[in-house]
């Protein structure tokens, strides 16, 4: 008998430590590198040579960051770069885990970017670190376009202050004092008008 029950624990142990296991596997991140520069500074013994690298991660399921970083070596700036995009990494609220909630822009100095809700099948319609952006995030389906300035740290800036700019309908629907219910209906109703434009211009 107390052959039998010392099995039972270690059986039952040896099932606590694989729930352990799954429990404490680390979660899949997505890095993209956006873009690498090489910057030169002037002292007064000659010129000091780095590289600076912008980077975005994400877990693919609306969780994302971004961040940049100098070092002498391209991979120590991409390494650095994405080891503080982790720490800084913000929660965005999607629409059935495939797009934003509603249309969003934002301005970063020169830089402006638009951003739209698709239906199911459009895609991501991105360009530069803007996709990359919507990649690291997990979003399937978004229109988004930039205008004036073309930098890059801009244009993640920009994206970024827009995707914070979306607020969750429950929010919406707390400050209203509505129902829920309510919000989603109307949501769902201009949406659907939105969805015939967008449909219309991607024919074109």
């Amino acid at each position: 008998m107390a052959k039998q029950n010392e099995r039972s624990r270690d059986s039952g142990g040896g099932n606590n430590r694989g729930e352990r296991q799954q429990q404490q596997q680390p979660e899949q991140i997505v890095e993209k590198l956006v873009s690498v520069r090489r910057v030169t500074k002037v002292v007064k013994g000659g010129k000091n040579m780095r590289f600076s690298a912008l980077v975005v991660v994400g877990d693919g399921k609306g969780r994302v960051g971004y961040a940049s970083s100098k070092a002498r070596e391209v991979p120590d700036a991409v390494e650095k770069a994405s080891q503080k995009a982790k720490k800084s990494m913000i929660r965005i609220s999607l629409k059935e885990g495939r797009t934003i909630r509603h249309d969003a822009e934002a301005r970063i100095g020169a830089g402006h970017v638009f951003l739209r809700t698709a239906p199911a099948g459009t895609g991501v319609i991105a360009g530069g670190p803007m996709r990359a952006v919507f990649e690291a995030l997990g979003v399937q389906d978004i229109v988004s376009k930039s205008v004036g300035s073309g930098n890059y740290h801009n244009m993640v800036r920009a994206t970024f202050v827009a995707l914070q700019s979306i607020t969750p309908p429950k929010n919406i629907a707390a400050k209203l004092g509505k129902k829920l219910t309510d919000i989603l209906a109307r949501r769902q109703h201009s949406s659907s008008n939105n969805n015939k434009v967008i449909e219309e211009t991607v024919e074109a």
